[in-house]
């Protein structure tokens, strides 16, 4: 009885807590416009490749069966084609997919993986603390972009590869800030309570400790999406993203390929502004909950 007590008083926490998030969001009118833009992306991402009218690597041809090359935009393609007669419409659909899958699935393993280390680092301190602190400098020390050109340059280039770099690289701020917060919650009265009634130090890492540093994790996720989305486009573009999947920054760098950056402006502007509208939408709903779990950011 008391633990379906403890379950229903914890479902409805966060049910206020997801109220209070929504309420501040949208607060502000540039918040409420952000959360829109999310969810537009996120229905692209989900409906996109059954909504595309044509493939993303699919040739178009007129009646002559000839390309339609870099027409402008019709009634027939909404963004006009590109140099092999490629729908750009469709490829936006299907890169909106791949733009959030890299983003949520990169910005989750890294808030994992840097909560999980900064706990340790944290909670322990000592040795402990010490190594997994230098390992975090020499971590900020290796430069992300030169590094993953490196390992996809030596590996076959992949959309899970890239969510392995960047995972690999984005765990260190994570860890940082929540080791800062354990080594104060490491003194809170409860925890030494929970250490006097015999509870193992796991236990009272996992059960008392972590709870207490999970929204400030969250926050990180937010933040990971971001880099993540941009970290991939960035790799795309270069020329190191995976060629069999279709991504804005596949669509950037094709543009480029062909020379139509300036005359294709169908072509460029979409993904460009696709990304452009993602990263900051993601920057304003977090900093709608950034003001949620810090009181001092709240107006009076």
């Amino acid at each position: 009885m008391a633990h379906d007590m403890s379950d229903h008083t914890l479902d409805a926490t966060r049910r206020w807590q997801m109220k209070r998030l929504l309420r501040t969001i949208m607060r502000y009118p540039s918040g409420s416009v952000a959360l829109a833009c999310l969810l537009v992306f996120l229905a692209m991402a989900l409906i996109g490749p059954w909504a595309a009218p044509y493939g993303p690597f699919e040739t178009i041809y007129d009646q002559d069966e000839m390309p339609v090359r870099l027409a402008g935009p019709s009634a027939q393609h909404w963004l006009g084609t590109t140099n092999h007669g490629v729908d750009v419409f469709s490829q936006l659909l299907w890169g909106a997919r791949i733009a959030l899958v890299v983003g949520v699935l990169s910005a989750l393993g890294s808030v994992l993986l840097g909560t999980l280390i900064g706990l340790l680092a944290g909670y322990f301190g000592g040795l402990v603390d010490e190594i997994i602190m230098r390992l975090t400098d020499i971590a900020y020390g290796i430069p992300f972009l030169p590094f993953a050109l490196v390992v996809i340059a030596i590996v076959q280039p992949s959309i899970g590869l890239i969510i392995i770099l960047v995972i690999a690289f984005l765990w260190r701020t994570t860890a940082r800030v929540i080791r800062s917060q354990v080594l104060t919650l490491r003194e809170r009265p409860f925890v030494l309570a929970a250490r006097a009634a015999g509870l193992s130090e796991f236990a009272i890492l996992f059960r008392h400790v972590a709870p207490n540093v999970l929204p400030l994790s969250f926050l990180y996720v937010a933040i990971g999406v971001q880099a993540g989305v941009m970290s991939e486009a960035a790799l795309s573009f270069l020329g190191f993203g995976d060629p069999n999947v279709m991504s804005w920054g596949l669509m950037l760098n094709d543009a480029f390929r062909a020379g139509a950056m300036r005359s294709a402006w169908w072509w460029v502007l979409p993904p460009g502004i696709c990304l452009s509208i993602l990263v900051i939408s993601t920057f304003m709903v977090t900093r709608a909950y950034e003001e949620l779990v810090n009181p001092r950011l709240r107006k009076r």
